[in-house]
């Protein structure tokens, strides 16, 4: 919807910095269409000025001033043709965005289990038979239990939770509820503690 007269901030052009808001970003435009370098040198000083006044809390960091600079460097798309004091070439490196990381899509059979426990399932493929593969797998069982309660909403069951090792680990271990002594875990302990976990957030 349009109302003569209104004029969103949707529908003006994107800021390069919003932290210094839209009427700096106006003053540097302007600084860059000025036609001779004395006027753009002293307008340049002056959008420096009202940078420094806006965040009294920052001038006391090191390099501050540099860092206005650079970010009036940044503001102009570097087109600003002034004498800058302090060498701006660095702020292009500031400029650029850097290319978005990939999300890791780890095919995993079952996602309740989560990457971390199909890594234990792999390492314990390949220990030799002895106290630490046998440690090692009651840790990945009763992760997996404690998995199993949160997406069950409360209910697990040990005999699957056994059955599951034993598939996922290729047959290297097979041992019942009993031999992997896991613990009984309250259901009611554990939705306290998520209702914890949530209020700390």
């Amino acid at each position: 919807m349009n109302i003569e007269g209104l004029d969103y901030n949707t529908q003006r052009k994107k800021l390069v910095l919003p932290e210094y808001g839209r009427e700096v970003q106006k003053m540097v435009d302007y600084a860059v269409s000025l036609p001779t370098k004395a006027e753009r040198q002293a307008c340049a000083q002056t959008i420096i000025d009202i940078m420094y006044q806006m965040f009294p809390q920052s001038r006391e960091n090191e390099g501050y001033i540099r860092k206005l600079w650079d970010h009036l460097a940044i503001m102009s798309d570097f087109k600003l043709d002034i004498d800058y004091p302090y060498d701006v070439t660095a702020a292009k490196e500031i400029s650029e965005r850097p290319e978005p990381l990939p999300y890791p899509m780890a095919n995993i059979p079952m996602r309740h289990y989560g990457k971390l426990i199909f890594e234990l399932f792999e390492q314990l493929k390949t220990m030799p038979d002895g106290p630490a593969r046998y440690e090692l797998a009651q840790y990945t069982a009763m992760q997996m239990k404690r998995d199993l309660l949160q997406w069950n909403h409360g209910a697990t069951d040990d005999d699957r939770v056994a059955a599951d090792l034993e598939h996922f680990t290729d047959g290297a271990i097979q041992l019942s509820p009993e031999e992997l002594r896991l613990d009984s875990i309250n259901p009611k302990d554990f939705a306290a503690q998520k209702g914890n976990n949530k209020k700390k957030k």
